[in-house]
């Protein structure tokens, strides 16, 4: 895999290090995002993999991809996705554009030799996502979907707790990621309330995640029973007299039996008001539990069936920032809390480590067989509440 790499190297002290061209599709919220973990990565994690060389980046607004070529530091910008893929200076192409414009830019990227990160969800729909499994298969590029919470410090503590088998039996799991964004029946309607643009509401925009992190810690769901709705029908539509229909739902709410014995629920919505970004998920084993908070980030609540007297027994926090937690050795002293913007360090670390050493990124990392299979649970999703019957989750 190194031979697709660009030849220039950086002498570090720990031998050459080599580049690899970066194509960045998308300069908005996820655009700043990864380009700031791409040169954050680069000089916290050392030694790190590789370089990021920040080739090019490509949006539809010239002026926009300009200036945002400025600020992030990039060589090139196109407004074309096709010239970037194109360019033979990109070996890594990052698509952080709209969900509609996941499957075919990354189809071609495949087919042109390119590694490929996705943000999620993978696709709109799970024989989208399929396609794109099997383009990055075809193509035998190395292949990541953006699951960012995967890296949380925390997250990943408490999937090695239950993979050593420290919570015993698990028996349920429940998440939920609330938000409140269009809580306000004025808030215009954007792509992300296009059935054709988006393909679904806060199934995909955040139920994906939680779809991901049920997977990930527990296993694959089997069988849903589901609830979607759509709360305001109609927004402003920006330049139009007549307000446009919303086409994808509000908030769901599902039932799950997990593949492996245990029960649990999965809930979104982003008309929870009060709520701006609010991720929360609990398991429970019979040896004990597991909480967690996207808003304490850096903690854990976990609980010992059989630790300390009965009267004193109860959750107890855990501050997840020592040396020895998952990825801290490269960030400060413990007690030295990390943010929500190093999840995307440890995402970009880990795939360019994946591309380097020409090792797999699961399970650690979200394969797009992960965002297909989590394609799979939210079709189900929709299905469940469309026929008003629980859905076996497609193998």
């Amino acid at each position: 895999m190194i031979g697709q790499m660009g030849t220039g190297t950086v002498g570090s002290g720990h031998g050459q290090i080599p580049h690899i061209g970066v194509g960045l599709l998308g300069y908005a919220f996820m655009g700043k995002a990864h380009s700031h973990a791409f040169k954050t990565m680069a000089y916290m994690m050392s030694p790190p993999p590789a370089i990021p060389r920040l080739v090019a980046i490509c949006g539809r607004d010239e002026a926009a991809v300009r200036d945002a070529a400025a600020r992030y530091g990039y060589e090139t910008y196109y407004t074309d996705w096709r010239a970037l893929v194109a360019d033979d200076r990109v070996q890594l192409f990052d698509n952080g554009g709209p969900n509609h414009l996941h499957a075919e830019p990354c189809i071609a990227a495949a087919a042109a030799g390119k590694h490929v990160l996705c943000e999620k969800p993978l696709a709109r729909t799970a024989a989208e996502a399929q396609r794109m499994l099997d383009a990055v298969t075809r193509a035998g590029v190395k292949h990541m979907v953006a699951f960012n919470y995967r890296f949380v410090p925390a997250i990943r503590q408490a999937r090695d707790l239950i993979a050593a088998g420290a919570l015993g039996e698990i028996r349920h799991f429940r998440a939920r990621y609330l938000q409140d964004w269009l809580t306000d029946p004025t808030v215009p309607r954007t792509w992300r309330l296009e059935r054709e643009a988006a393909g679904s509401g806060a199934i995909g925009d955040l139920g994906s995640h939680i779809v991901d992190l049920a997977r990930f810690l527990i296993g694959e769901p089997r069988r849903v029973t589901a609830t979607v709705r759509t709360f305001v029908g109609e927004r402003p539509l920006p330049g139009a007299t007549a307000p446009a229909p919303v086409e994808v739902d509000d908030a769901f709410a599902a039932v799950v039996e997990f593949a492996g014995g245990a029960v649990g629920t999965l809930e979104a919505s982003r008309v929870a008001a009060g709520r701006r970004n609010h991720l929360a998920l609990e398991i429970n084993g019979t040896a004990g539990s597991i909480s967690f908070d996207l808003e304490r980030l850096n903690e854990l609540e976990v609980y010992w069936t059989e630790e300390g007297r009965k009267e004193t027994r109860g959750f107890r926090r855990v501050l997840v920032t020592d040396r020895e937690h998952p990825f801290l050795s490269h960030w400060w002293p413990p007690g030295h809390i990390l943010g929500w913007e190093h999840t995307f360090v440890h995402e970009i670390y880990h795939f360019l480590a994946a591309i380097v050493a020409g090792a797999p990124v699961g399970p650690n990392g979200a394969t797009f067989e992960d965002g297909y299979r989590a394609a799979l649970v939210c079709d189900a999703i929709l299905e469940s509440a469309r026929t008003n019957h629980s859905v076996e989750v497609a193998s």
